[in-house]
């Protein structure tokens, strides 16, 4: 009895100490959950209190013991970071699920699939023979081209359209066991049972068909790979596996089929080439078949891994080869049939029969770092996605296994289910990375793209239903506020894309938002609608902390609001906000801790009018001065009655646009019309002046565009003193220091800022224009004085203006884009005002460099436009630049809100997309399915190129060269030659020059003759006597001098013959032009008969 009561106490403790644990487990689970929702929110946790996954399975092993396995443990940290909010069983933490559904409910949502497999493409390859398959495929990066070998001996090229580009047949009775690409040789080795096969893909016509065969060989060939050698031309080295366990080096080179092939007369489809002529070495490594062997380039050595327990995989550098020296071996049960390599994880992953994935650190052979469980069938197939970090995994039974290298999880399972398991057997597989695909072979070609590539090519992008009409960016949360027509506020996270919350109808059913704005801590945002309300938000929460009610006499659409600023308050829990209304009115709104309500303190006055009287700056005179407020209520100081002036009342004046400038030293207002008047409010002058006016802006003419010098968006370009300390700093830097640290200003591939891309140009613009050494500390402090600030504008007519305080113009700029001159709707800057994005009315984004443009003197030449891209099909209404992540933010009519690289204006997605962004540097150019047009990227000159001949002109025919050096025959026409004679001549082709203006022969070069040119005056020239009569003048040409010898030759042959040479002798003398001297230059030297 006291046996049976001592288990049942022993069992009683250890039901309450699992309970304890169970709930230390869900206290644990909680607190990691709400870290994480916590850091998506911003709030900077400390050091010390974050739990990552080391704390966590740590923690996990304290509760459970060590029975829980790191695999299971790395897959539910994993779901609780990425869905903190998500109901999680406690059992998951043990591998096992409530039910299978449970297990791949996440697999079965389309936006966490990693391959989409209903939009699978197939091709089949036409040509091959019955019952043929797909032995072998191979990926050509560097080309952009795929090979693929079929077993019955078709080779065929496809381009990246999956094209056929050529194919061959090679007719012999065995196999083909694999192909590759001889990258020196340019050339296609493909191995069968007993021989090698060498084709040129490239050649043309009957050509196309040949290829060399090398045989014999000593086993069978089971699998062949091609090492890169990139220091030696026209070689290249062929790995080469059988069924011996050898592993052979094979060298080819250019000339063993070039030489063959000119000594060969007659051409034949095939050439034997006798495998003893060619450079091999081989060295037995396995006792058993060798099923796989790569080259890998990261680690410099070759890979070859067979069914031997013993010497299941190799691992060793291309000496081995050559002797007899240990190599690293890696033991499995039951050998390898594949491998590959993953570089950023620097592991290698094997698979065989014994259904088992194992992951191997390369310097390690004993035990493996990891082990992926989960295939019923033997691996045939391992491919590596290096930019995801995924390993995908096949079987023998066609089914597909994607793994995360770095947690160990399982991401998707598929099969291949057409056909039957025996007659659409897979042989091969591959990952395009250029293209995002899957590409198995079997009896046809299977394409299996990225679900990231689908849903970015081809869903149209939508963040909301209707159109854009708000979106800001915080800084500090690192999140993002969109606003639709449909008044739906959405707050999305910018590293990931995912939602956070969305808040319906805020200022009431049916209300539009027109406007809103987030204050400098980022955690408040201010809505304004069409009515004229306007409430304050908690940004963190989405919680209604004021609010500005309607008033009870306004008219519907009376004041609607255009545009919210927040403004700096010096006493705590006051809010200011700013507005503008659609007729021009700006206001100034108030919120105190104990009122419940916004109130609007003060309207400025119009001055609009008394600036049409000519008066360019209007006095002002404060009302009241409340240091808590830093824009005061202010009244005009005139001296003329508006009745003197007549106002045009078909001429629109309102203010369409604003913008704030709250720091030490200033306090402004500026408020661009839509007249294209630009009005600056000075409250620490209290003044305000016109900086600028259009000619004609107050006339009306039917035939022009009233809104032609519509403003659309004004912006002020004030750089802080810590930028301009920061950019002294960098401006003294030494040259090999700014060296080091700049890289080239290339837009593919390169993580380099776009703000050290902008500072290297800076400093080439300034060479030959440093001070002494000893003087340049004297420059500094001048230079980290902030400068007086700038005013940037967007017109309607398209161009970019940027003013001067005074209203002087230092730029006009129409930014390049595929089209004309297009009205441009929005502008953003970064914090240093380095870079300057607009947007304009068709969806183009312009990005330009204005960093340097800003210091003194303000150099025109230093304004530079650096991309231009196509971001949405409809107009733009709002663009911002994320400055920590380099990312363009872009938000239109259309609907969407996408992001972009700002480097090289690649897109990298929209908000509400079902996938997660991936805003690092990506090789991948794709665009979304409503744009076509490549980013514009606009390349600058440089100053040391030569700009007077620009362009390589065809030569030209010189009439005055001709006319030096024609024959006589031509020479003595009265009538100018004709064209054809011209062409007929032997000297035309020396009377084509080029069209330069400069004719003198180059210096260094010995010449006779520089009136003849570069060319010809550097040929030699001989002279000879002249003759003593012009009767003994050869004419030039083989027929004139037939006439010529037998005129001489005629002298005793009577009457006739005299009366030609007497006819001649009038006709020279007639016509001869006694200023050129042919004979003494251009006739060889002929004796007189005698």
């Amino acid at each position: 009895m006291d046996s049976r009561e001592d288990k049942r106490f022993n069992k009683s403790l250890q039901i309450n100490s699992f309970k304890e644990a169970l709930n230390g487990f869900k206290q644990l689970v909680e607190q990691t959950a709400a870290q994480k929702k916590d850091e998506r929110a911003g709030l900077l946790i400390q050091k010390e209190d974050i739990i990552d996954y080391e704390r966590f399975y740590e923690s996990v092993q304290q509760l459970f013991g060590p029975e829980v396995k790191s695999q299971d443990a790395k897959c539910f940290y994993r779901k609780l970071c990425n869905n903190p909010d998500a109901s999680i069983d406690w059992c998951e933490i043990f591998g096992y699920f409530s039910s299978e559904e449970d297990s791949l409910v996440s697999q079965m949502d389309e936006e966490n699939l990693v391959f989409l497999v209903s939009r699978k493409q197939r091709i089949v390859i036409s040509g091959s023979r019955r019952r043929d398959v797909i032995k072998c495929i191979v990926k050509i990066p560097q080309l952009d081209l795929i090979i693929t070998a079929s077993q019955k001996g078709l080779i065929t090229v496809f381009n990246s359209q999956m094209r056929v580009l050529t194919s061959t047949s090679i007719t012999d009775n065995s196999w083909i066991t694999g192909c590759d690409y001889l990258a020196q040789l340019k050339r296609i080795v493909a191995t069968t049972e007993r021989t090698i096969i060498v084709w040129d893909y490239k050649a043309q016509g009957t050509s196309q068909e040949q290829y060399y065969i090398i045989k014999p060989m000593d086993h069978c060939l089971l699998c062949v790979c091609v090492v890169p050698l990139f220091d030696q031309l026209c070689k290249d080295d062929i790995l080469l596996g059988d069924d011996g366990g050898f592993v052979t080096r094979f060298t080819v080179n250019s000339d063993d089929f070039g030489l063959k092939q000119a000594k060969s007369k007659k051409k034949l489809q095939s050439q034997v080439l006798d495998s003893k002529n060619f450079k091999s070495v081989k060295r037995k490594l396995h006792n058993d078949w060798v099923m796989k062997i790569r080259f890998i380039q990261a680690l410099n050595c070759f890979g070859s891994c067979s069914l031997d327990s013993v010497h299941s995989l190799v691992l060793e550098s291309m000496k081995r080869l050559e002797d007899n020296l240990p190599v690293r071996e890696f033991a499995m049960p039951r050998g390898a049939n594949t491998f590959c390599y993953c570089t950023k994880a620097n592991v290698i992953v094997t698979g065989g029969d014994d259904k088992v994935l194992r992951l191997w650190h390369p310097n390690i052979s004993t035990k493996p770092v990891g082990k992926l469980v989960g295939h019923m069938f033997s691996i045939t197939e391992i491919v590596t996605n290096e930019k995801d970090q995924h390993v995908v995994s096949l079987s023998s039974a066609k089914v597909f296994r994607v793994w995360d290298i770095q947690t160990l999880s399982l991401l998707q399972v598929f099969h291949d289910s057409q056909g039957g398991p025996g007659d659409m057997q897979i042989y091969s597989m591959i990952y395009d990375a250029n293209h995002g695909m899957l590409i198995t072979g079997s009896s046809v070609m299977d394409m299996y793209p990225l679900t990231r590539m689908v849903q970015d090519t081809k869903h149209i992008p939508h963040t909301h239903e209707r159109e854009i009409n708000v979106m800001l960016y915080n800084k500090y949360f690192h999140q993002v506020l969109t606003i639709c027509s449909e008044s739906i506020i959405k707050v999305w996270e910018l590293e990931t894309g995912l939602q956070i919350y969305h808040i319906l109808d805020p200022h009431g059913f049916n209300i539009e938002l027109t406007c809103a704005s987030i204050d400098e801590s980022g955690f408040l945002f201010a809505t304004g609608a069409y009515n004229g309300t306007v409430k304050i938000w908690d940004f963190g929460s989405g919680q209604e902390l004021k609010a500005l009610p309607e008033g009870k006499d306004w008219k519907e659409e009376e004041h609607w609001l255009q545009s919210l600023i927040f403004l700096k308050s010096e006493e705590k829990h006051q809010y200011l906000v700013l507005v503008l209304e659609r007729n021009g009115t700006i206001k100034m709104i108030q919120g105190k801790e104990d009122d419940v309500f916004l109130t609007a303190i003060w309207e400025l006055p119009d001055a609009m009018p008394y600036l049409q009287l000519g008066n360019h700056v209007v006095h002002l005179n404060t009302k009241e001065r409340s240091m808590s407020v830093p824009f005061p209520a202010v009244e005009l100081i005139v001296q003329t009655s508006l009745s003197q002036h007549s106002n045009t009342p078909d001429i629109s004046i309102e203010v369409s646009c604003i913008d704030l400038l709250q720091v030490e030293g200033y306090n402004l207002i500026v408020a661009g019309t839509s007249n294209g008047m630009i009005i600056l409010w000075n409250f620490l002058a209290s003044t305000v002046k016109e900086v600028y006016q259009p000619e004609d802006c107050f006339t009306v003419d039917p035939d022009l565009d009233p809104k032609r010098f519509r403003i659309n968006d004004i912006l002020f370009l004030f750089r802080p003193p810590e930028c301009a300390r920061r950019s002294s700093q960098d401006s003294i830097c030494s040259s090999t220091q700014c060296d080091s640290s700049k890289g080239a200003q290339s837009s593919k591939g390169s993580k380099q800022s776009i703000h050290d891309s902008e500072v290297k140009g800076d400093q080439a613009d300034t060479v030959g224009e440093q001070q002494p050494a000893g003087k340049k500390h004297l420059l500094v402090p001048n230079v980290t004085e902030p400068q007086p600030p700038i005013l940037v504008t967007a017109h309607e007519d398209g161009h970019l203006r940027l003013w001067t305080m005074e209203g002087k113009l230092l730029k006009d700029l129409l930014p390049f884009t595929k089209h004309s001159a297009i009205s441009l709707k929005s502008l953003n800057t970064d914090s240093c005002c380095r870079i300057l994005l607009a947007g304009n009315m068709e969806g183009h984004v312009v990005l330009c460099s204005i960093g340097s443009f800003l210091d003194p003197p303000h150099d025109e030449k230093k304004f530079k436009q650096l991309l231009s891209w196509r971001a949405h099909s409809l107009e733009i209404v709002q663009v911002v630049y994320v400055e920590e992540k380099q990312i363009v933010l872009t938000a239109s009519i259309d609907g969407s809100v996408r992001l972009w690289q700002a480097l090289n204006g690649h897109y990298c997605g929209y908000f509400g997309q079902r996938r997660m962004f991936d805003l690092s540097q990506t090789t991948d150019f794709i665009l979304p399915c409503d744009v076509t047009e490549c980013p514009i990227e606009i390349k600058e000159e440089s100053k040391f190129t030569e700009k007077k001949q620009k362009y390589e002109y065809p030569l030209i025919f010189d009439r005055e060269r001709w006319t030096k050096m024609s024959s006589m025959s031509l020479l003595f026409k009265r009538a100018p030659p004709k064209a054809f004679e011209v062409e007929h001549d032997f000297k035309y082709f020396k009377s084509l020059s080029s069209p330069k203006t400069r004719r003198y022969a180059l210096e260094g070069f010995m010449t006779e003759n520089r009136e003849a040119g570069i060319v010809f005056g550097s040929l030699p020239i001989y002279r000879v006597p002249s003759p003593t009569s012009l009767r003994f003048l050869p004419l030039i040409g083989s027929e004139a001098q037939k006439e010529s010898i037998d005129g001489i030759s005629g002298k005793k042959k009577g009457v006739h013959v005299q009366h030609e040479k007497v006819s001649r002798k009038r006709s020279l003398k007639k016509n001869l032009v006694p200023q050129i001297n042919l004979a003494s230059s251009f006739f060889p030297a002929m004796m007189p008969s005698k």
